[in-house]
């Protein structure tokens, strides 16, 4: 009988191993995907750059590009799931930390470039368009990593 406990232990402890070695593989085997990355960094780009069409002022409304752009991170971030076959729901905190900074960076920028029209600079806006399309690129690519990282420990 006891015998076949430790035959048991022995057998599920393999087995874990197995599946831990497999997630390791799985992880060592993901790379960043750059070209969705700079996807996603030209949709910010593309978001704050709807601000130089924008009237800032009392009658300010915000651009529908707002949630154009929301949806196409949306599709490819399922993209970047259906490349890699890793489902990365579960981030973990750098990974999230670097999606918020994404998200701020973005709406600083935006703020800044409504500033710069009201200004009557709206040519200026292409510059931080492409700081939104830098940051965001590599934010994301850093965010991709952390979730890869946060998949291989779990």
């Amino acid at each position: 009988m006891e015998s076949n406990h430790a035959e048991a232990s022995r057998t599920a402890a393999e087995a874990l191993d197995s599946l831990t070695m497999d997630r390791e593989r799985l992880a060592g085997r993901l790379r960043v995907p750059w070209a969705l990355m700079a996807a996603i960094g030209a949709l910010a780009a593309w978001w704050v750059a709807s601000a130089a069409t924008a009237r800032p002022g009392a009658a300010y409304e915000p651009p529908a590009t707002g949630w154009i752009a929301l949806l196409g991170v949306l599709v490819v971030a399922h993209l970047v799931q259906r490349e890699t076959g890793a489902r990365l729901g579960v981030m973990g905190a750098r990974a999230a930390w670097a999606t918020a900074g994404i998200l701020v960076t973005c709406l600083a920028l935006f703020s800044v470039s409504l500033g710069l029209v009201s200004l009557e600079l709206a040519w200026a806006v292409a510059l931080t368009s492409a700081v939104a399309f830098a940051v965001t690129t590599w934010l994301a690519g850093v965010a991709y990593r952390a979730a890869v990282e946060h998949v291989r420990r779990a």
